[in-house]
């Protein structure tokens, strides 16, 4: 059974960055499909971006156009870990950030295709 764990997350000013780890256990990355989410108070949880590493070492991405240009997705399977780099940092990106994997290959958008969560970390941006 795969265990993930987030860190990297804690309290920025925006304009500023920060740089979420999720370290994997249980489950290789390599040519499965994962992802991160948040969610903020009282809305429901979003995606914010998936990546998918083939066994040649060659990615695909996707990106909500929320974060498009500003946030960067990205794993190290050496150290089964992905990351989310957040640059240019907006108080809207406030939120508690889950990251997410799937059995499948699919980068969906949709949370229910992701079948292993972790426990989120928290993000917050000031004005």
């Amino acid at each position: 059974q795969v265990q993930l764990v987030e860190s990297g997350g804690g309290l920025a000013q925006a304009g500023g960055s920060l740089r979420l780890s999720c370290a994997a256990s249980g489950r290789t990355f390599s040519g499965r499909a994962m992802a991160w989410f948040r969610q903020a108070p009282g809305k429901e949880r979003e995606f914010v971006a998936a990546i998918r590493l083939s066994v040649a070492g060659i990615g695909s991405t996707r990106y909500a156009d929320s974060v498009k240009g500003r946030f960067t997705i990205s794993t190290d399977n050496a150290k089964n870990t992905m990351y989310l780099q957040m640059n240019s940092l907006k108080p809207e990106d406030t939120a508690v950030y889950y990251c997410a994997a799937a059995l499948g290959t699919v980068l969906s958008d949709l949370a229910y295709v992701y079948d292993a969560w972790g426990q989120g970390t928290q993000v917050t941006v000031s004005s």
